[in-house]
Protein backbone atom coordinates (compact mmCIF):
# COMPACT_ATOMS: atom_id res chain seq x y z
CA UNK A 1 0.00 0.00 0.00
CA UNK A 2 1.14 3.37 -1.37
CA UNK A 3 1.76 5.57 1.22
CA UNK A 4 -0.23 8.63 0.78
CA UNK A 5 1.19 11.79 -1.14
CA UNK A 6 0.36 15.00 1.19
CA UNK A 7 -1.29 17.36 -0.92
CA UNK A 8 0.67 19.42 -3.69
CA UNK A 9 1.23 23.41 -2.92
CA UNK A 10 2.12 25.58 -5.58
CA UNK A 11 4.78 27.98 -5.02
CA UNK A 12 4.11 31.16 -3.21
CA UNK A 13 5.02 34.91 -4.20
CA UNK A 14 5.46 37.84 -1.67
CA UNK A 15 2.68 39.83 -1.86
CA UNK A 16 2.56 42.32 -4.32
CA UNK A 17 3.20 45.65 -3.94
CA UNK A 18 1.08 48.38 -4.09
CA UNK A 19 1.35 50.71 -7.47
CA UNK A 20 3.53 54.01 -6.41
CA UNK A 21 1.91 57.27 -6.15
CA UNK A 22 3.70 60.04 -8.02
CA UNK A 23 5.65 62.50 -5.98
CA UNK A 24 2.87 64.65 -3.97
CA UNK A 25 2.50 68.19 -5.54
CA UNK A 26 1.71 69.82 -2.32
CA UNK A 27 4.78 71.73 -1.48
CA UNK A 28 4.86 73.11 -5.50
CA UNK A 29 1.51 74.06 -5.14
CA UNK A 30 1.77 76.04 -1.78
CA UNK A 31 5.08 77.55 -3.24
CA UNK A 32 3.14 78.93 -6.22
CA UNK A 33 -0.07 79.93 -3.52
CA UNK A 34 2.44 81.96 -1.81
CA UNK A 35 3.69 83.60 -4.60
CA UNK A 36 0.44 84.45 -5.78
CA UNK A 37 -0.46 86.06 -2.75
CA UNK A 38 2.29 88.09 -2.23
CA UNK A 39 2.02 89.43 -6.12
CA UNK A 40 -1.88 90.62 -4.61
CA UNK A 41 -1.14 92.05 -1.82
CA UNK A 42 1.12 93.86 -3.65
CA UNK A 43 -1.03 94.89 -6.50
CA UNK A 44 -3.92 95.85 -3.75
CA UNK A 45 -1.77 97.96 -1.44
CA UNK A 46 -0.09 99.84 -4.52
CA UNK A 47 -3.93 100.44 -5.55
CA UNK A 48 -4.83 102.05 -2.74
CA UNK A 49 -1.10 103.92 -1.99
CA UNK A 50 -3.23 107.74 -2.17
CA UNK A 51 -1.58 111.25 -2.65
CA UNK A 52 -1.00 112.91 0.46
CA UNK A 53 -3.71 113.94 2.42
CA UNK A 54 -3.45 117.89 3.29
CA UNK A 55 -5.79 116.95 5.91
CA UNK A 56 -8.54 114.50 7.58
CA UNK A 57 -11.73 114.23 5.17
CA UNK A 58 -14.94 115.91 6.58
CA UNK A 59 -18.39 114.56 6.11
CA UNK A 60 -21.11 117.10 5.20
CA UNK A 61 -23.36 117.00 7.91
CA UNK A 62 -26.43 118.88 6.37
CA UNK A 63 -29.41 117.15 5.54
CA UNK A 64 -30.73 119.71 3.44
CA UNK A 65 -27.09 118.96 1.40
CA UNK A 66 -28.24 115.85 -0.82
CA UNK A 67 -26.40 117.31 -4.47
CA UNK A 68 -23.40 119.12 -3.31
CA UNK A 69 -22.20 119.98 -7.34
CA UNK A 70 -19.73 122.88 -6.69
CA UNK A 71 -17.14 124.23 -3.87
CA UNK A 72 -15.54 127.22 -3.81
CA UNK A 73 -12.91 128.19 -0.66
CA UNK A 74 -13.58 131.34 0.98
CA UNK A 75 -10.64 134.02 1.13
CA UNK A 76 -12.26 136.26 3.78
CA UNK A 77 -13.76 133.08 6.08
CA UNK A 78 -10.47 130.92 7.58
CA UNK A 79 -11.63 126.87 5.91
CA UNK A 80 -14.66 127.84 4.98
CA UNK A 81 -16.25 126.26 1.63
CA UNK A 82 -19.62 127.64 -0.46
CA UNK A 83 -21.74 124.95 -2.06
CA UNK A 84 -24.56 124.14 -3.58
CA UNK A 85 -27.37 121.65 -4.43
CA UNK A 86 -28.05 120.31 -8.05
CA UNK A 87 -30.86 121.23 -9.30
CA UNK A 88 -34.19 120.97 -7.44
CA UNK A 89 -33.35 122.53 -4.70
CA UNK A 90 -33.90 126.76 -4.57
CA UNK A 91 -31.30 129.43 -5.21
CA UNK A 92 -29.35 128.59 -2.31
CA UNK A 93 -25.54 128.47 -1.22
CA UNK A 94 -24.51 126.84 1.97
CA UNK A 95 -20.94 128.05 3.25
CA UNK A 96 -19.34 124.98 5.32
CA UNK A 97 -16.88 124.58 7.70
CA UNK A 98 -14.22 122.72 6.37
CA UNK A 99 -12.75 121.10 9.75
CA UNK A 100 -16.49 119.89 11.28
CA UNK A 101 -18.15 119.43 7.48
CA UNK A 102 -21.49 122.32 9.97
CA UNK A 103 -23.21 124.68 8.11
CA UNK A 104 -22.01 127.85 9.25
CA UNK A 105 -24.31 130.17 6.92
CA UNK A 106 -27.23 129.95 4.18
CA UNK A 107 -27.67 132.55 1.81
CA UNK A 108 -30.24 133.09 -0.37
CA UNK A 109 -30.20 134.61 -4.01
CA UNK A 110 -32.39 137.62 -4.46
CA UNK A 111 -33.49 138.90 -7.89
CA UNK A 112 -33.00 135.95 -9.90
CA UNK A 113 -35.18 133.60 -11.88
CA UNK A 114 -35.71 130.36 -10.63
CA UNK A 115 -32.79 128.71 -11.05
CA UNK A 116 -33.02 124.99 -13.63
CA UNK A 117 -29.40 122.84 -12.91
CA UNK A 118 -26.96 125.06 -10.61
CA UNK A 119 -23.80 122.88 -11.75
CA UNK A 120 -20.63 125.37 -10.20
CA UNK A 121 -19.51 128.14 -8.06
CA UNK A 122 -16.26 130.18 -8.07
CA UNK A 123 -14.71 133.00 -6.30
CA UNK A 124 -13.65 135.65 -7.97
CA UNK A 125 -11.57 139.55 -7.73
CA UNK A 126 -13.41 141.22 -5.25
CA UNK A 127 -14.45 138.56 -3.12
CA UNK A 128 -17.12 138.45 -5.47
CA UNK A 129 -18.56 134.56 -5.73
CA UNK A 130 -20.38 133.79 -9.21
CA UNK A 131 -22.74 130.39 -9.57
CA UNK A 132 -23.20 128.94 -12.75
CA UNK A 133 -26.57 127.49 -13.65
CA UNK A 134 -25.06 125.87 -16.83
CA UNK A 135 -26.11 122.36 -16.72
CA UNK A 136 -27.98 120.95 -19.57
CA UNK A 137 -29.21 116.96 -18.85
CA UNK A 138 -31.64 117.89 -21.69
CA UNK A 139 -29.08 117.23 -24.63
CA UNK A 140 -28.65 121.22 -25.44
CA UNK A 141 -32.19 122.50 -25.44
CA UNK A 142 -31.61 125.46 -23.26
CA UNK A 143 -30.67 128.16 -26.03
CA UNK A 144 -28.73 130.05 -23.12
CA UNK A 145 -28.02 129.17 -19.76
CA UNK A 146 -27.49 131.51 -16.79
CA UNK A 147 -25.01 133.06 -14.68
CA UNK A 148 -25.23 134.79 -11.14
CA UNK A 149 -22.53 136.75 -9.54
CA UNK A 150 -23.35 138.12 -5.62
CA UNK A 151 -20.91 139.52 -3.08
CA UNK A 152 -19.16 137.15 -0.20
CA UNK A 153 -20.77 138.33 2.85
CA UNK A 154 -17.99 139.14 5.75
CA UNK A 155 -19.98 137.88 8.13
CA UNK A 156 -21.02 134.62 7.88
CA UNK A 157 -24.83 134.04 8.94
CA UNK A 158 -27.89 133.42 7.17
CA UNK A 159 -29.16 136.11 4.65
CA UNK A 160 -30.99 136.85 1.30
CA UNK A 161 -28.26 138.81 -0.75
CA UNK A 162 -29.30 140.35 -4.02
CA UNK A 163 -27.61 138.89 -7.17
CA UNK A 164 -26.81 139.86 -10.65
CA UNK A 165 -27.94 137.51 -13.44
CA UNK A 166 -26.12 137.07 -16.65
CA UNK A 167 -27.26 135.44 -19.91
CA UNK A 168 -24.64 132.94 -21.53
CA UNK A 169 -24.39 131.15 -24.87
CA UNK A 170 -21.82 129.53 -26.58
CA UNK A 171 -21.02 130.63 -29.99
CA UNK A 172 -21.19 126.83 -31.24
CA UNK A 173 -24.41 126.32 -30.30
CA UNK A 174 -25.76 124.90 -26.52
CA UNK A 175 -23.91 121.95 -24.91
CA UNK A 176 -24.11 120.72 -21.21
CA UNK A 177 -21.84 121.92 -18.66
CA UNK A 178 -20.66 121.69 -15.42
CA UNK A 179 -17.74 123.69 -14.68
CA UNK A 180 -17.36 127.30 -14.02
CA UNK A 181 -14.66 129.36 -13.16
CA UNK A 182 -13.43 132.66 -12.51
CA UNK A 183 -9.63 134.01 -13.31
CA UNK A 184 -8.40 135.17 -9.77
CA UNK A 185 -6.66 137.84 -11.75
CA UNK A 186 -8.20 138.98 -14.63
CA UNK A 187 -12.12 138.08 -13.08
CA UNK A 188 -12.93 136.97 -16.59
CA UNK A 189 -15.16 133.58 -16.20
CA UNK A 190 -14.94 130.51 -18.37
CA UNK A 191 -17.10 127.69 -18.18
CA UNK A 192 -15.66 123.91 -19.85
CA UNK A 193 -18.36 121.91 -21.43
CA UNK A 194 -18.75 118.09 -21.09
CA UNK A 195 -17.24 115.55 -23.40
CA UNK A 196 -19.93 114.99 -25.99
CA UNK A 197 -20.62 115.17 -29.65
CA UNK A 198 -16.52 115.68 -30.12
CA UNK A 199 -15.13 116.37 -27.09
CA UNK A 200 -15.34 118.78 -24.12
CA UNK A 201 -14.07 122.68 -24.42
CA UNK A 202 -12.56 125.42 -22.80
CA UNK A 203 -15.01 128.16 -23.01
CA UNK A 204 -13.73 132.09 -22.17
CA UNK A 205 -16.40 134.65 -21.59
CA UNK A 206 -16.52 138.47 -22.48
CA UNK A 207 -13.66 140.26 -20.71
CA UNK A 208 -17.00 141.88 -18.27
CA UNK A 209 -20.06 139.96 -18.15
CA UNK A 210 -22.77 141.88 -19.35
CA UNK A 211 -27.13 142.71 -17.97
CA UNK A 212 -28.02 144.31 -21.25
CA UNK A 213 -27.21 141.88 -23.72
CA UNK A 214 -26.34 138.53 -24.36
CA UNK A 215 -22.73 137.05 -23.38
CA UNK A 216 -21.17 134.86 -26.00
CA UNK A 217 -18.48 132.30 -24.78
CA UNK A 218 -16.02 131.75 -27.41
CA UNK A 219 -14.32 128.30 -27.68
CA UNK A 220 -10.78 128.44 -26.67
CA UNK A 221 -9.26 124.92 -26.63
CA UNK A 222 -10.22 121.61 -26.63
CA UNK A 223 -10.58 119.29 -23.47
CA UNK A 224 -9.87 115.64 -23.84
CA UNK A 225 -11.92 114.74 -20.80
CA UNK A 226 -15.29 114.14 -18.90
CA UNK A 227 -15.50 116.79 -17.44
CA UNK A 228 -17.31 117.60 -14.05
CA UNK A 229 -15.50 120.41 -12.43
CA UNK A 230 -13.05 122.78 -12.36
CA UNK A 231 -10.64 125.31 -10.43
CA UNK A 232 -7.88 127.66 -11.50
CA UNK A 233 -4.69 128.15 -8.79
CA UNK A 234 -4.88 131.23 -6.60
CA UNK A 235 -2.05 132.89 -8.79
CA UNK A 236 -4.10 131.42 -11.98
CA UNK A 237 -0.98 130.05 -13.31
CA UNK A 238 -2.63 126.35 -12.56
CA UNK A 239 -6.11 124.91 -14.22
CA UNK A 240 -7.30 121.85 -12.72
CA UNK A 241 -9.91 120.01 -13.93
CA UNK A 242 -11.69 116.81 -12.70
CA UNK A 243 -14.12 113.47 -13.87
CA UNK A 244 -15.59 110.97 -11.67
CA UNK A 245 -12.56 108.98 -12.67
CA UNK A 246 -9.67 110.90 -13.00
CA UNK A 247 -8.23 114.38 -14.12
CA UNK A 248 -6.17 116.88 -15.74
CA UNK A 249 -3.53 119.46 -14.74
CA UNK A 250 -2.65 122.07 -16.91
CA UNK A 251 -0.53 125.48 -17.28
CA UNK A 252 -2.32 128.58 -17.89
CA UNK A 253 -1.08 131.25 -19.55
CA UNK A 254 -2.39 134.11 -21.67
CA UNK A 255 -5.88 132.77 -21.37
CA UNK A 256 -5.11 129.53 -22.94
CA UNK A 257 -4.16 126.22 -21.15
CA UNK A 258 -1.25 123.66 -21.71
CA UNK A 259 -1.65 120.36 -20.73
CA UNK A 260 0.76 119.20 -17.77
CA UNK A 261 -0.26 115.92 -16.79
CA UNK A 262 -2.94 113.79 -15.08
CA UNK A 263 -4.35 115.03 -12.07
CA UNK A 264 -5.59 112.16 -9.72
CA UNK A 265 -8.86 111.86 -7.94
CA UNK A 266 -9.96 110.33 -5.21
CA UNK A 267 -12.40 107.84 -5.70
CA UNK A 268 -15.85 109.35 -5.07
CA UNK A 269 -19.72 108.08 -5.33
CA UNK A 270 -20.54 111.05 -8.00
CA UNK A 271 -17.14 113.13 -7.92
CA UNK A 272 -18.53 116.58 -9.10
CA UNK A 273 -16.77 119.58 -7.79
CA UNK A 274 -13.25 121.05 -6.86
CA UNK A 275 -11.34 123.71 -5.50
CA UNK A 276 -7.78 124.53 -4.23
CA UNK A 277 -8.00 126.00 -1.10
CA UNK A 278 -7.07 129.77 -0.04
CA UNK A 279 -3.45 129.76 -0.01
CA UNK A 280 -3.25 126.56 -3.06
CA UNK A 281 -1.60 124.60 -0.75
CA UNK A 282 -4.27 122.19 -1.62
CA UNK A 283 -7.35 120.54 -3.91
CA UNK A 284 -10.69 119.95 -2.38
CA UNK A 285 -12.71 117.25 -4.00
CA UNK A 286 -16.39 116.89 -3.32
CA UNK A 287 -19.54 114.86 -3.90
CA UNK A 288 -22.97 114.29 -4.47
CA UNK A 289 -25.07 112.30 -1.97
CA UNK A 290 -26.42 112.85 1.13
CA UNK A 291 -23.63 112.56 3.97
CA UNK A 292 -21.10 113.28 1.51
CA UNK A 293 -17.40 113.77 2.12
CA UNK A 294 -14.59 116.45 1.08
CA UNK A 295 -11.15 114.68 0.38
CA UNK A 296 -8.03 117.31 0.86
CA UNK A 297 -5.03 116.50 -1.58
CA UNK A 298 -1.92 118.36 -1.27
CA UNK A 299 -1.08 120.51 -4.28
CA UNK A 300 2.12 121.62 -5.91
CA UNK A 301 2.56 124.36 -8.50
CA UNK A 302 -0.67 126.56 -7.18
CA UNK A 303 1.07 129.37 -5.29
CA UNK A 304 -0.77 131.38 -3.08
CA UNK A 305 -2.49 134.63 -4.15
CA UNK A 306 -1.13 136.87 -1.78
CA UNK A 307 -2.66 140.39 -2.75
CA UNK A 308 -5.50 139.05 -4.50
CA UNK A 309 -8.61 139.35 -3.23
CA UNK A 310 -9.96 136.05 -5.28
CA UNK A 311 -9.57 132.35 -4.93
CA UNK A 312 -9.93 131.71 -8.20
CA UNK A 313 -11.57 128.34 -6.83
CA UNK A 314 -13.64 126.33 -9.50
CA UNK A 315 -16.94 123.63 -8.32
CA UNK A 316 -17.80 121.04 -9.27
CA UNK A 317 -14.68 113.43 -6.21
CA UNK A 318 -7.15 112.86 -5.39
CA UNK A 319 -3.93 114.65 -6.65
CA UNK A 320 -1.22 116.71 -5.74
CA UNK A 321 -1.97 119.08 -8.56
CA UNK A 322 1.77 118.67 -9.76
CA UNK A 323 0.43 116.88 -13.01
CA UNK A 324 3.53 114.79 -12.56
CA UNK A 325 3.45 110.98 -13.27
CA UNK A 326 5.34 109.51 -10.23
CA UNK A 327 4.73 106.58 -8.27
CA UNK A 328 1.34 108.85 -6.26
CA UNK A 329 0.19 109.68 -9.34
CA UNK A 330 -2.15 106.71 -10.14
CA UNK A 331 -5.52 107.90 -11.65
CA UNK A 332 -8.31 105.32 -10.30
CA UNK A 333 -9.36 103.45 -13.26
CA UNK A 334 -5.52 101.67 -12.62
CA UNK A 335 -6.37 101.48 -9.42
CA UNK A 336 -9.83 99.68 -10.26
CA UNK A 337 -7.38 97.50 -12.53
CA UNK A 338 -5.05 96.88 -10.17
CA UNK A 339 -7.32 95.68 -7.47
CA UNK A 340 -9.47 93.72 -10.02
CA UNK A 341 -6.50 92.09 -11.21
CA UNK A 342 -5.43 91.09 -7.15
CA UNK A 343 -9.34 89.65 -6.84
CA UNK A 344 -8.47 87.36 -9.55
CA UNK A 345 -5.18 85.83 -8.09
CA UNK A 346 -6.70 85.56 -5.24
CA UNK A 347 -9.63 83.35 -6.41
CA UNK A 348 -6.75 81.51 -8.21
CA UNK A 349 -5.04 80.75 -4.73
CA UNK A 350 -8.11 79.26 -3.91
CA UNK A 351 -8.64 76.70 -6.33
CA UNK A 352 -4.90 76.10 -6.06
CA UNK A 353 -5.05 75.21 -2.42
CA UNK A 354 -8.98 73.32 -2.62
CA UNK A 355 -7.24 71.24 -5.38
CA UNK A 356 -6.63 67.99 -4.15
CA UNK A 357 -3.86 65.34 -5.89
CA UNK A 358 -6.29 62.72 -7.44
CA UNK A 359 -5.32 59.26 -6.77
CA UNK A 360 -4.29 56.95 -9.33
Amino acid sequence: MRAAHPPSRRPTHPPARPPSRPPSRGPRRLSAAAALLTAAAVATSAAYAPPAAAQDDVILTDPRITESSGLAASRQHDNVYWTHNDSDDGPYLYAVDGETGETLATLTLRGIGEPRDVEAVSLGPGNELYVGDIGDNMGGSWSYVWVYRLPEPKQLRDATIDAVQYEVQYEDGPRDAEALMVHPKTGRVYIVSKKKDGGAALYAGPEELSTGSMNVFRRVAPINLWVTDGAFSPDGSRMALRSYVGGRMYRFEDGRPEEDGRLDVPLQSQGESMTYTADGSAIVFGSEGKGSDLVWREAEGGGSSAGSEGSGSGSGASGDGSGDSGDGDRDPVTSVLMVGAGIGVVLLLRRLLVRRPRRD
